[in-house]
């Protein structure tokens, strides 16, 4: 009986033993393939519609063709704000208005033949239209409109102002810095035409060209 028990365990363990060894030599299931996750946030691109304000400063130059008169020029910082509207009239085509009043400082005083002229202009304001092409958070454009601009014309001591309406047009390159503020450099040419001031009996022209190279910051809504 006892002999009959020993041989019965030592069959259990033999048969422990052989079966994992047996079980390694069959073909074993593959292990599955790594996951890989690719879930890419794509940047979001830039907006350029809707409404902004902003300011801006820099530096404006003009030349005043005076008749009766030497002429005159001036120079000097000017600043102010602007507003305005995009609307993207195509997926990179750009198209918008905008108003800007600016500070100026051109002043400047000639003499001639017997004559003392100071020529100045305070302030300037235009409204413009815009048309650009972005490249998502890059906008180039062109601008051209309406310009406004005070003229003082003084004349040996006497003097006359006028309110002068004439054209503008110039360029720019804009860029958006966050997702609702951009900065922007531009270059516009102002044209005033001929304005006539009549000081102490005596009429005197002047032609104002004006030029303004300026850098502002725009918030965009």
């Amino acid at each position: 009986m006892k002999r009959l028990a020993f041989a019965g365990l030592t069959a259990v363990a033999v048969s422990s033993f052989v079966a994992p060894v047996l079980a390694a030599d069959l073909p074993q299931p593959a292990d599955p393939a790594p996951t890989f996750y690719n879930d890419p946030v794509s940047a979001a691109r830039f907006d350029w519609g809707g409404a902004y304000v902003g300011g801006n400063i820099g530096w404006g130059w003009g030349d005043f063709d005076n008749s009766n008169a030497p002429d005159t020029d001036g120079n000097g910082i000017q600043g102010g704000i602007h507003a305005g509207y995009n609307f993207m009239a195509m997926p990179n085509v750009l198209v918008g208005a905008e108003a800007d009043f600016q500070f100026s400082d051109l002043d400047d005083t000639a003499t001639a033949g017997g004559v003392t002229t100071e020529t100045s202009s305070s302030w300037n304001s235009s409204i413009r239209g815009r048309l650009g092409y972005t490249f998502d958070r890059f906008l180039v454009y062109g601008t051209g409109g309406l310009a406004i601009a005070d003229l003082n014309f003084k004349a040996n001591g006497a003097k006359d102002s006028a309110t002068a309406v004439g054209w503008t047009a110039g360029a720019g390159v804009e860029g958006a810095i966050t997702q609702n503020v951009t900065a922007r450099l531009e270059y516009v040419h102002q044209d005033f035409g001929s304005q006539t001031f009549d000081i102490g009996g005596t009429r005197y022209k002047s032609d104002l060209d004006d030029n303004l190279l300026r850098a502002g910051i725009s918030y965009k809504f």
